[in-house]
């Protein structure tokens, strides 16, 4: 019932910034919780940060804590990731998803997941 899809991502050069947008559709958006994951090339995906429905919850993994931070304009219904002093380890697909349920947190209970954007931080 969820249309996610983001966009914001490309090609940067180490310590650069980026800003990724992710919007949903086909449900209040104020009722989700929202997500971002990454997927590098060879590995698992993985949890990168939340943000709760109001946006005065949010979490982020330890690799990211202080350099990306998560918002959300229900108003506009976009939630986005600010993302500051890349390294290239960053290098992955950016995945948005949104969960209507618990867990959300810890990276669980997404229902509904848009086609990624690749984001490359080059050495």
């Amino acid at each position: 019932q969820v249309q996610v899809v983001e966009s914001g991502g490309g090609l940067v050069q180490a310590g650069g910034s980026l800003r990724l947008s992710c919007a949903a559709s086909g449900r209040t958006f104020s009722e989700l919780h929202m997500g971002w994951f990454r997927q590098a090339p060879g590995k698992e995906r993985e949890f990168v940060a939340a943000i709760s429905r109001t946006g005065e919850g949010t979490y982020y993994t330890n690799s990211v804590k202080g350099r990306f931070t998560l918002s959300r304009d229900n108003a506009k219904k976009t939630v986005y990731l600010s993302m500051n002093s890349l390294k290239p380890e960053d290098t992955a697909v950016y995945y948005c998803a949104a969960s209507a349920g618990s867990g959300f947190w810890s990276g669980n209970g997404y229902d509904s997941w848009g086609q990624g954007t690749q984001v490359t931080v080059s050495s």
